[in-house]
């Protein structure tokens, strides 16, 4: 008797349980994963605070722009009715006065509006204690507080004084020593230093002292107030100043040690520098530093400063060192002294 044939199904129920548990696998995939992530945020506290600080800048330069040109505009105004009274003269008395005498009023006349307009383009009204040559009017700090008995400016010469990029230091590091001191960075730390020094008060005494791991005096007597009178000691600082080599560290606690040892304390402090420390009093062993180490080296160093004594900085941003221009922002405003970030022509 023959077999009878089986009728061949493709839907069996094996297929259809493999396929329910693959739709099911589907639908709790679905369900477990998240549609909508909550993104994370981050913000740049650090740059938040430093385009604070620019923009704050940005807004005092316009408002001296502003009054410099309502300056201007009124000297204008004076030099008008200046030659507006000498055609009225000429007008009404051409026969009375003789060629000379017409040509010495003017002459006259002319210098003395020449004086006021002097006046108005030097902010220290024509007072300065030493010439200073430089590239068109250069004049334009007047937020710095060019005032005091006792003035000590403090130099950093540390080797990231060579240049403003870390790459460009490690190579001016192993040039010679005159390429070193012509490094366009340090002249222009340089020539900032003798900026300061033509704006001291003719009646006041001052120091110039340079620090990297250790700081000093620019002069051999160390702690002894010069007069700025003296035009030769001021001309001996400067050149004993362009015989320094930038080179080593960033020891900002020594510089404070070396002020608060002088045996009468300055009124006003005018720091030079280009970013945080880099060392401290208490060695470690890390070979690199990142910038919450130099935050930490900052805070240590605050506590050398001496109390109730404004300081100046004249900051020449670095890279890598994101918190330097708040950091010195809040220890000018602490302080009651003043903060500035120089642009690269200055002075």
């Amino acid at each position: 008797m023959a077999r009878l044939k089986r009728k061949i199904t493709t839907f069996s129920l094996s297929f259809l349980d493999i396929m329910a548990c693959g739709f099911g696998a589907v639908t709790l995939l679905f369900l477990i994963l998240k549609h909508n992530p909550i993104s994370t945020e981050f913000i740049d506290l650090a740059g938040t605070s430093e385009k604070k600080i620019l923009l704050e800048e940005i807004q005092t330069e316009k408002e001296n722009l502003l009054r410099l040109k309502n300056t201007l505009a009124i000297t204008d105004e004076n030099t008008a009715k200046i030659i507006e009274n000498i055609k009225k003269i000429q007008e009404a008395a051409p026969t009375q006065l003789d060629t000379e005498k017409e040509l010495d009023l003017l002459k006259k006349q002319i210098f003395a509006l020449e004086e006021k307009i002097q006046l108005l383009k030097e902010q220290d009204n024509g007072k300065n204690i030493r010439k200073f040559l430089g590239d068109g009017e250069r004049q334009y700090l007047t937020g710095l507080k060019l005032s005091g008995k006792r003035i000590v400016i403090l130099v950093d010469i540390s080797a990231s004084m060579l240049s403003d990029s870390i790459v460009n230091v490690i190579r001016m590091r192993n040039m010679d020593d005159e390429s070193k001191k012509n490094s366009p960075k340090w002249k222009r730390a340089i020539k900032t230093t003798e900026w300061l020094i033509t704006q001291m008060p003719k009646d006041s005494q001052y120091q110039i002292y340079t620090f990297n791991t250790s700081a000093k005096s620019i002069s051999s007597d160390n702690g002894v107030w010069r007069n700025t009178q003296d035009l030769s000691s001021l001309n001996f600082s400067i050149q004993e100043l362009k015989k320094v080599i930038p080179n080593g560290g960033t020891n900002l606690a020594k510089a404070f040690q070396a002020i608060a040892s002088l045996r009468r304390s300055p009124d006003n402090i005018f720091l030079i520098t280009d970013g945080l420390p880099t060392q401290g009093n208490k060695k470690k062993n890390n070979v690199t530093i990142t910038a919450s180490d130099r935050m930490k080296l900052f805070q240590e160093s605050l506590k050398e400063l001496p109390s109730r004594i404004p300081v100046n900085i004249l900051l020449f941003p670095m890279e890598g060192d994101p918190f330097a221009a708040a950091s010195y922002w809040k220890l000018a405003i602490s302080t009651k002294g003043s903060f500035m970030s120089p642009s690269r022509d200055w002075p």
